[in-house]
């Protein structure tokens, strides 16, 4: 397992360095996810539930998996999901497997934990523009839901219980079982050699340098445009664009976003927190350029897409599609 030594933005005038990773030879920058995690099953459900139950938005009509499809990768594959009443959001939303492996939530990761994260989309105008109030109201109006509450929590529907069961339910969405993982505990025939070589300029090119360990990525802040001026090619600079500024009004801070995890990208367009590539070989092309200041052949990136396509798991037994 790789150790991350205290890394963080420097000065914006500055082009950052990657962040300083402690490994030895016969490590790799990349764990397999475990096979299972420990949780409780009564919360876990009623955390499902709530999870697919529209009534915690303010018109009853989004729900958490409106924007989490399990059948999608766990997002909606949209460039900015609708909120209620039709209205588009700011950012693309990220998918939800694999999440209790992250180190903070949310791209400018204004949440550390889970249960802090639920707030986001219940409250937010954009998405679900209810509140706690609204929700706990709604809920202790229901029967079957305040027997199922009164069964595992003592206090019954509250605000801290609603955010424990949902995050509850968030903590079983792993996706193990993904060839790369399969490979990396010695089966080698889990991948091709496409796949392989694949790996190899993964890692050769850098990219490990912020997509390693467990999540391939998800446990680190970095900027976006280390290598280049991304946001000024781009045009149009949104407030969404200003990442972690948004959270904590540091200069060093714009443009620095949660690096996301790779597992099961192939799985989850468009990519980047605009929503901006469809594809995920130019997505690959444009982290190369931006985040490494290279610009790599048409066979190199069909290489890497061929190792980042094994990084799809499975939930619950199947393989995600």
């Amino acid at each position: 397992m790789l150790v991350l030594l205290n890394w963080k933005a420097s000065s914006p005038d500055r082009v950052l360095p990657p962040p300083v990773i402690a490994t030895t030879s016969d490590q790799e920058p990349i764990s397999p996810l475990p096979q299972t995690i420990s949780t409780l099953k009564a919360n876990s459900e009623l955390g499902e539930r709530l999870f697919n139950d529209p009534l915690l938005s303010h018109d009853k009509t989004i729900a958490c998996a409106n924007c989490h499809s399990l059948t999608l990768g766990g997002s909606d594959r949209r460039r900015f999901s609708l909120g209620v009443g039709g209205v588009l959001g700011q950012i693309n939303s990220p998918t939800i497997f694999n999440q209790t492996f992250n180190f903070a939530y949310f791209w400018d990761g204004r949440a550390t934990t889970l249960d802090e994260q639920t707030t986001g989309p219940i409250t937010n105008p954009a998405e679900m523009a209810s509140s706690w109030p609204e929700v706990v109201e709604r809920l202790r109006a229901q029967p079957e839901y305040r027997a199922q509450f009164a069964a595992i929590y003592p206090e019954g529907i509250t605000e801290s219980s609603i955010k424990n069961a949902i995050a509850s339910y968030e903590n079983t969405l792993i996706t193990p079982n993904a060839p790369f993982d399969r490979y990396l505990r010695g089966d080698h025939a889990a991948i091709d050699g496409h796949a392989q070589k694949g790996y190899a300029l993964f890692k050769a090119y850098g990219c490990a340098s912020c997509h390693q360990g467990v999540n391939i990525g998800g446990n680190m802040f970095q900027r976006f445009g280390l290598m280049g001026d991304y946001f000024g090619d781009r045009g149009k600079i949104t407030k969404a664009d200003l990442g972690r500024y948004n959270v904590t009004g540091k200069d060093e801070d714009r443009h620095v976003f949660r690096v996301p995890s790779l597992r099961n990208v192939a799985l989850t367009p468009p990519y980047f927190h605009d929503g901006s590539v469809d594809r995920l070989d130019e997505a690959v092309g444009v982290m190369a350029r931006y985040q490494l200041g290279r610009e790599i052949s048409d066979e190199d990136k069909r290489l890497i897409v061929a190792f980042l396509e094994t990084l799809n798991g499975q939930f619950k037994g199947k393989p995600l599609q």
